[in-house]
């Protein structure tokens, strides 16, 4: 069907309505993120050791066991035709959450949680355990994951717990570095990335009691440092129990802890605590609890391409956004006041990509003119600190990491060409506001100016850049050079150097990617058993390619930054077809694999896809109908009902 205004016009409407249906009572965003296999087969590993090892369990026996017992039978009823499991519902197998569904359902039946012995799920294990093989089992684990030890160690350590794998693979954890303080930790050289400290902590002290070294010294040294590690870990822990809020890294630690007689120890019950109030009524678990602050800002962001300032004021966020930054030291990472993470929750931490994206949003909904002087003056002093903290992150090369400042030893601890854009485009919109004399601004201009050149000695040959927090499960190297280049690109649009041979170039490569039906992304891993078309790409192979509605809509976002030159006019004008026929077929609403979670963790989220299409669909209309975008005939208010009568 041909693109006209009035089905550009009306697919807008739809998704955004969608999108603004989607809040919470409280007029926030808080999105819902996938079910994990991985997730429910660590929290039934760690809930199966604390019940056999708790001598006063925090909950009712038979409610720990329920908990077992339903984890066990969403990963028997979830298992891929391969034998394996992926991290969603929707991703392939791979080897780490082979293994630890594994050991979960060994580590089950020894609790006696299960109405069922070991031998009953000789099925299911048999076809794990030969997907496993068929991947090389160890080897194959440490192919993965390379030096980083973030992941690779608390496997094996899961599979040593559950008798399936000898304390002798699993590589000591020196977790007695957690005893320096937090400013030491990047000179330290640890074999984790930064976020990992509880892991590095709990698992290290599992492997030392189970498997003590050798030198007399060394065994001295840990066993003095037991402890004080163990403080360092329970001044981590944030109240809900849930480290990071995810229920891998939690489980972690409360099954190291539960094994090595600490069952009954604080953090171990808070981390039950926080297992027990995250479990989905299917019995699974996600990897996450959820990314409110992240949705939020994204959402702002999205409305903000074809809404004016007062509609959004009237979406009464501000408050919200403005309460979710940290306004102290963060016990975590020892990040200094200013930034924001991505939720509400405690289990949150300030980072790199949430605190751009809160100052993209509290900027927009500064221009509103019904804001008080007080309200400005409150946003301006959030902004200020927001600034400052990513000032004070930037690394030596120009970019800038997730947490800290100068880990950068493995992969999600160094800098990324996403949060460089993301970065960016947080200072362009505030650096209007500011007056030439200001030091602020000078320190800005210096940053950006580093920030730019960091991203033009990352960008690939192709012209493509790669994202850190992003991938595609589909790629050869299940890297997502659509979401990189199209974020990058957004960068050189808000500075206005599009016509800058970098930005021509990745223009230039997202147009080679475009797929056959013009959409762009996926892959043929959801043809059988998802909503979402598939196509045909052309290629010798005659494979089938599924288009997603995420990396499509990011995609044209970063097609119209180019004003429309005619060298991507075409691509840019399919691409918006595509989208407007997903939101016309109810596409716009089924997501796809391409969160990139810690140490190669996928996940989808619920409201990315109608995120993603509300951004792209109303930069089109801000490019073709011009003003009239900003006034839909059937004006929606973007006010939330539950406070529409209290303004």
């Amino acid at each position: 069907m041909p693109l006209s205004h009035e089905r550009l016009r009306a697919a807008y409407e739809t998704a955004r309505r969608d999108l603004l249906a989607e809040r919470d009572a409280a007029g926030h965003w808080v999105g819902e993120l996938a079910t994990s296999a991985l997730s429910t087969a660590t929290a039934v590993s760690a809930l199966s050791l604390v019940l056999r090892h708790a001598t006063q369990l925090p909950f009712d026996r038979e409610r720990i066991v329920e908990l077992i017992r339903g984890g066990v039978d969403y990963l028997t009823t979830h298992q891929n035709p391969d034998g394996g499991w992926g991290d969603t519902d929707k991703s392939h197998s791979n080897i780490a959450t082979a293994m630890l569904g594994v050991a979960a359902i060994h580590l089950a039946t020894q609790a006696g949680a299960t109405d069922r012995p070991l031998e009953a799920y000789a099925e299911t294990l048999d076809r794990a355990n030969a997907y496993i093989d068929a991947q090389g089992r160890l080897a194959g684990l440490r192919r993965r994951y390379g030096r980083d030890k973030t992941f690779a160690v608390p496997i094996l350590t899961n599979a040593a717990l559950a008798g399936l794998a000898d304390w002798r693979e699993v590589s000591p954890l020196p977790f007695e570095a957690a005893c320096f303080p937090q400013s030491f930790y990047r000179f330290l050289q640890l074999p984790v990335v930064s976020y990992a400290i509880p892991a590095l902590v709990a698992i290290g002290q599992a492997r030392y009691f189970h498997r003590p070294p050798r030198n007399p010294l060394m065994r001295w040294l840990r066993r003095a440092a037991v402890g004080r590690s163990l403080e360092v870990l329970r001044r981590m822990q944030p109240a809900s129990g849930g480290y990071l809020e995810a229920v891998p890294l939690t489980s972690f630690v409360t099954m190291s802890l539960a094994a090595t007689d600490r069952a009954d120890h604080a953090v171990t019950r808070d981390g039950v605590r926080f297992l027990v109030d995250s479990v989905r009524p299917d019995g699974s678990w996600p990897i996450d609890t959820n990314l409110a602050c992240w949705n939020t800002t994204l959402s702002i962001n999205a409305l903000a391409n074809a809404e004016p300032a007062e509609s959004l004021a009237e979406l009464d966020c501000l408050d919200w956004v403005l309460g979710c930054q940290y306004h102290e030291r963060h016990p975590f990472t020892g990040a200094d006041p200013g930034g924001w993470g991505w939720s509400d929750l405690s289990g949150a931490v300030p980072d790199a990509d949430d605190t751009p994206g809160a100052l993209l949003a509290i900027a927009h909904c500064r221009r509103g003119e019904t804001l008080t002087d007080a309200d400005r003056q409150r946003i301006d002093r959030a902004a200020r600190m927001g600034i400052r903290w990513l000032l004070d992150l930037q690394n030596r090369d120009g970019g800038w990491p997730t947490f800290c400042r100068g880990w950068g030893k493995l992969p999600f601890d160094r800098s990324g060409a996403d949060l460089t854009a993301h970065v960016i485009r947080a200072f362009a919109a505030w650096r209007p506001s500011l007056s030439d004399a200001d030091l602020l601004k000078q320190e800005i201009d210096r940053a950006i100016e580093r920030g730019f050149r960091y991203l033009q000695r990352v960008q690939r040959a192709d012209g493509s850049w790669y994202p850190l927090w992003f991938g595609n499960q589909d790629h050869p190297d299940e890297e997502n050079p659509v979401y990189g280049t199209s974020k990058v690109l957004l960068a050189y649009r808000d500075t206005n150097q599009m016509e800058t041979s970098e930005a021509q170039r990745g223009l230039a490569w997202l147009t080679m990617a475009q797929n056959g039906d013009g959409g762009w992304g996926g892959g043929p891993s959801l043809a059988e058993n998802s909503m979402v078309r598939s196509v045909t790409t052309g290629a010798d192979d005659d494979h089938s390619i599924v288009s997603s509605v995420e990396e499509t809509a990011l995609a044209v976002e970063a097609l119209l930054a180019g004003g429309r030159p005619n060298t991507i006019e075409r691509e840019a004008e399919a691409g918006i077809a595509w989208l407007i026929e997903a939101v016309e077929a109810g596409r716009h609403r089924e997501s796809w694999p391409i969160g990139f979670y810690f140490a190669k963790l996928w996940y989808y989220e619920k409201l990315y896809p109608q995120i993603f299409t509300v951004s792209a669909l109303g930069q089109a209309c801000r490019l073709l109908l011009g003003a009239d975008a900003e006034v839909p005939p059937s004006r929606l208010s973007l006010a939330h009902p539950t406070n529409a009568t209290a303004r």
